[in-house]
Parts: C-alpha cells; structure tokens; sequence
C-alpha cells in the first residue's frame, strides 16, 4: 500500500495590498486622537509603528488575513483553540481517502532511523486498517477513528492582524509543540516578507529563535 508522506506546507489566501492595509489602519487609528488632517501620503507607517509601541493594538483588529495551512491534524487541533477567528478544514467525516489516498506529515524531529520505522509502520497499520473497514462498507466518518494524528489535512484560517501577533506570539514560542511551531515561524516569516511595520517587533534569529516584547519564551 503506498503512503504518500509530505512536508507542512503554509500558504497566504489573501489578495492584498500592502500599503493600502497600512493607510486604512491610520485613518481608523486617527480617529481616536482626531488627527486625521495630518494624514499624508507616507505618513502610515511613522503612524503604526507608533500606537504599536506604545501598546495601542486594537487598531489593527480592522484588517484581517486568511491563510491555508497544511498540516497533520494534531496541530489543528491547537490551531482552533484560538477563539477570535474562523476555520474551514478537510473533513475526515466526508473524505474517503481510500479513494482519494492517504497522505500524512512528516515529523521533522524523528531524524533516528529507529524511530522513523516505528513510526512509519503505525501509519502503515492505520491505512491497512481504514481501507478495510472502508471495504466492509464502512462510512468515511466511522472508519476514520483508526486514523492517525499524523494525517495531513488542510485549514483555512481567518484572523485580524491583532490575532495573529499573539498567534505567533504563543505559537512561535520554544514551549509551543515542535510541529506547531515548525508551521508558526515559516507563516511568521511570510507575513514578515508581505506585511511591514506590523510584525517587525518579532525578530527570528538564525536558530529560529524569536525575540519580541513581553515574549513567551
């Protein structure tokens, strides 16, 4: 039986432009102060990079991001636990993967071969087990009790960019699971890469290690 093992995999579903997020977010945080007649055309970022220093993050909860993360379900499971957004995620109630086949993540940290083995034939037992019972007639949702945590499943997650900071702010942290936070920092990264000003208080050093205010280290 083949087994199809990939990498996590993180992705930014959100078409936008930068720079218009950053001018929306002066005028909605210019109200509070009602300095909206100092606006100019490159006043954004002078502007954000102040209220966010000075703790004033409520303002950014007026623009939202939407991602695709790729994962194993495990993760998922503390991906939802974040009360202040929405989720789409691959259903194992309606998807038959003996159809469509089973893939699962790859944990990074199972490097000792030993290790990887024993791993490898859980999930080799887990598929034999779910195609069987898929066999004998068995619906999608009752046969995926013998799934493992390590199937691959894909989640749509909405957050306002306030969310997202303290997303990363827990989840990029060394006490966070590995897994979790593998996906966290390669997100962290993009958002980083598309975003300025926003998340330029994290700084990700060479060993993936994360500096930024009030951290949880």
């Amino acid at each position: 039986m083949e087994i199809k093992i990939i990498k996590p995999k993180v992705f930014i579903e959100s078409r936008f432009n930068s720079e218009q997020i950053l001018k929306n977010l002066e005028r909605y945080g210019r109200v509070c102060y009602k300095s909206e007649n100092k606006i100019t055309s490159d006043s954004a970022r002078e502007f954000l990079a102040k209220i966010l220093k000075s703790g004033h993050e409520s303002v950014i909860e007026h623009e939202k991001i939407t991602v695709r993360i790729i994962c194993d379900r495990g993760v998922t499971h503390e991906i939802v636990r974040h009360r202040i957004g929405s989720y789409s995620q691959e259903s194992t109630r309606y998807c038959n993967y003996k159809s469509r086949g089973i893939k699962v993540i790859k944990p990074f940290f199972f490097t000792d071969k030993k290790k990887y083995k024993i791993w490898l034939k859980a999930i080799r037992s887990c598929a034999i087990a779910y195609n069987k019972l898929i066999e004998l007639g068995a619906t999608p949702q009752e046969a995926r009790s013998v799934l493992p945590n390590s199937l691959k499943t894909e989640i749509i997650v909405t957050y306002n960019l306030r969310e997202w900071k303290y997303f990363f702010k827990l989840r990029c942290s060394r006490k966070a699971h590995p897994q979790m936070r593998e996906i966290a920092i390669s997100l962290l990264q993009k958002f980083k890469n598309r975003i300025p000003v926003i998340f330029d208080d994290f700084i990700i050093t060479e060993d993936k290690s994360l500096s930024y205010p009030f951290y949880i280290k």
